[in-house]
């Protein structure tokens, strides 16, 4: 195995597993050789803002115990969205406090811009609100990302936003799935996030008009050509295998998949590198 495939960790997130104890969450992460977990931040779930001090320090001990890193806090804070900065902000900071108390290093956050605004408006009020945050997380030692979803699916687009940021704090998380939807080639989507990328969700889907999960390397995404991207251009981030098992609730257990899904990641890297 190639020294950049060893460099490159795997991560899945919680939301292929709904409700699921940590404990168990970790028992399947060493069980099937993942690196790290990113943990969806929802009151449905074990882990969210509302935890108290103990609760964060014990989630954090369980995660350094089972030698699991916490990848992210995935919220769903939007910071596009119209409105008064004030709740946004507030629920950002909860995150970003969140993450700094279990030790991830980064939070998730949405775009959500209203699709009747001009889109230089959304640009500008998400803008405002991710560099008012950048000090509260550069505080925390936290970086904050703005993922590429909903009204800002591409690199393009979301460029945009973290052009005029400018702030090493805040960066991008590039969700395979929305910019492959938006029409953008793995190559033009990392030219845009390279200088601000965090990590990359990866996932499968049948097409476009059906986007239930599948098993990594069996629906319609260019996996092979966003990791072949990555290899090439010397990035060793991380790959988290983001199966949106919450909102398909048909879809296979993830339980059952996270081996084969590693060993799928880990054939594209080695073949890429």
């Amino acid at each position: 195995m190639t020294s950049r495939v060893r460099a490159m960790k795997l991560a899945f997130s919680t939301l292929g597993v709904p409700g699921m104890p940590v404990p168990e969450v970790l028992a399947l992460a060493t069980a099937q050789g993942y690196h790290g977990v990113e943990l969806r931040a929802h009151p449905e779930e074990p882990v969210h803002p509302g935890l108290s001090p103990a609760e964060r320090a014990r989630t954090a001990t369980l995660f350094e115990e089972a030698g699991v890193e916490v990848l992210g806090v995935a919220g769903y804070a939007r910071v596009a969205a119209p409105g008064a900065d004030a709740p946004v902000l507030a629920e950002v900071r909860d995150l970003l406090r969140l993450a700094h108390d279990l030790g991830a290093p980064f939070v998730r956050v949405f775009p959500g811009g209203d699709p009747d605004r001009p889109r230089q408006e959304s640009d500008a009020i998400a803008a405002g609100r991710l560099a008012t945050a950048a000090e509260d997380a550069a505080a925390l030692g936290v970086r904050i990302l703005l993922e590429t979803h909903d009204s800002h699916p591409t690199g393009a687009a979301a460029i945009r936003v973290l052009g005029p940021v400018g702030h090493r704090q805040v960066g991008a998380l590039w969700d395979v799935m929305h910019t492959w939807l938006g029409g953008e080639q793995p190559a033009d989507t990392y030219a845009a996030l390279a200088p601000h990328l965090g990590y990359v969700q990866v996932k499968d889907i049948a097409s476009a008009q059906d986007t239930a999960p599948l098993p990594l390397g069996s629906g319609v995404l260019p996996l092979t050509e966003c990791v072949d991207v990555l290899c090439r251009r010397g990035w060793d981030g991380w790959l988290c295998w983001e199966y949106e098992k919450r909102w398909y609730g048909s879809a296979a257990p993830l339980a059952g998949l996270l081996g084969a899904g590693r060993e799928h990641l880990l054939r594209l890297l080695d073949e890429a590198a």
